[in-house]
Formats: structure tokens, C-alpha cells, sequence
């Protein structure tokens, strides 16, 4: 199995690096600091799964996960990320993310997850199951999710060049998108529509502690991951 870490943290990823031998024998690791030096390692060769964080330089963790579900929709994606707050998780969720791991998890708990995950489980942390299930904003406003797609790349600053080529679609798909979104928004310029999709989300703060302060964890934070489904 071949699994892709894509985290802008030195630190995490060699800890990650680490811990992930230890899932079982034949496993084998790269990482990437970003979403461009992610895609390139997912154009070379294949991955089974891949682990995603959500803040970083560039493409943004969810932005990059609409892009690799249309690109290569066979890939595990699993979310590790310290912003756990509900919204976000729902998000990735929706966006296609096999599940969604806290960073302040211990090492066990994390191994426990994936091995939850390739079986089939979607996990989420368990306040989110708890919390009160707002309206999406493509709920809201009636966007499909190519059009999300485009809006979370919109609001990364990519053109629509670079959406095309992200996505692998044609400029005039691409416009056509943004035309519908403008639409469905009420608003005139692509400039509006990010104002209003980041009015509408609560914004992306880190609610987590460092990842690399998190070997004293006891077992009981266990009791912070949920299994939502098995296929």
C-alpha cells in the first residue's frame, strides 16, 4: 500500500512518515509540502491513500480535495488537520474525504482510524456528530459540486486557466461554472462570490494543539473519534 502525505510542516511530516510504518508490512511513504508538489507525485505513480491538511501555503487542503476526487476518484483521501470545528469537517466530508482525523489524536488512535478507513468506515471526530447540522452553502444557494469545485478554487486565487488545469476540464467549462455561480450567488463579479462563500463559513482558525506535542495523549482520546458508516 502507498500512501501520500501532503502537509506543509517539516515536522509532521517526518512524524508522520514514522508512524505510518507502522500500519502493517509492504507499506510505503512519500510526502509533498504542498498541493502543486501533490499533484505531481499523484501524475507520476500511483497512491491507495492519501493524508491531506487543511491549512496550508498555495492550495488550500479542501480546495486541493475537490481537485484530486475529479482527478484520480479511486484515491483515499483522509484529513488530518488541527481546524477540526464542525463546519470543516462537513465540508471535507462532502467533499469526498474518506474521514476526518484530528492532529491532537494519538498515535494509536490515528492508526486505529486508518485501519478503520481502509475497511471501509468513515470516521469523523465525534463533537461534530454532535453538533447542530447547519445548511451548506451549496445547500443554500443550489451549487453542484463541480461548482464548488471551481468556488473553493476561485477563493485560492487560481484563474481560470489554472482551474482548467487543475481540474482538467476546458476554459469555457470553467466559465460556464462561474457564470452559474454568479446566478445562483446573486452577485456580478467573481470578487463577490468569494466575499459571500467566505461570509457564509465560519473562518478556518486552528482549534488543535502542535501535532508534535501529542505523545503524552492518553488512550481515552479514543473516545473522540466515531465511526460514522461502514460500507
Amino acid at each position: 500500500m502507498r500512501i501520500l502525505i501532503v502537509d506543509d510542516h517539516p515536522l509532521v511530516r517526518s512524524i508522520l512518515l514514522e508512524r505510518l510504518q507502522h500500519l502493517g508490512a509492504g507499506v510505503t511513504t512519500a510526502a509533498a509540502q504542498d498541493a502543486d508538489a501533490a499533484m505531481g507525485q499523484l501524475l507520476d505513480q500511483h497512491f491507495d491513500l492519501m493524508l491531506l491538511d487543511v491549512m496550508m501555503p498555495g492550495i488550500d487542503g479542501l480546495a486541493f480535495l475537490g481537485v484530486v476526487r475529479k482527478r484520480f476518484p479511486s484515491l483515499n483521501v483522509v484529513i488530518l488537520s488541527a481546524m477540526n470545528d464542525p463546519d470543516t469537517v462537513r465540508r471535507a466530508l462532502r467533499y469526498g474525504a474518506s474521514g476526518f482525523i484530528p492532529k491532537d489524536c494519538s498515535s494509536n488512535d490515528l492508526l486505529v482510524a486508518l485501519r478503520q478507513i481502509l475497511a471501509g468506515a468513515v470516521i469523523v471526530p465525534a463533537h461534530v456528530q454532535a453538533a447542530h447540522k447547519s445548511r451548506s452553502l451549496e445547500q443554500r444557494y443550489g451549487l453542484s459540486a463541480a461548482q464548488m469545485r471551481v468556488l473553493e478554487l476561485l477563493g485560492n486565487a487560481k484563474s481560470t486557466r489554472e482551474i482548467a488545469e487543475l481540474l482538467a476540464i476546458s476554459e469555457g467549462t470553467v466559465r460556464i461554472h462561474i457564470s452559474a455561480i454568479l446566478k445562483l450567488l446573486k452577485v456580478h463579479t467573481r470578487n463577490q462570490a468569494i466575499l459571500l462563500a467566505n461570509k457564509k463559513q465560519p473562518s478556518r482558525f486552528l482549534n488543535g494543539s502542535m501535532f508534535g506535542r501529542q505523545r503524552s495523549v492518553p488512550d481515552r482520546r479514543r473516545n473522540n473519534l466515531l465511526v460514522e458508516s461502514v460500507n
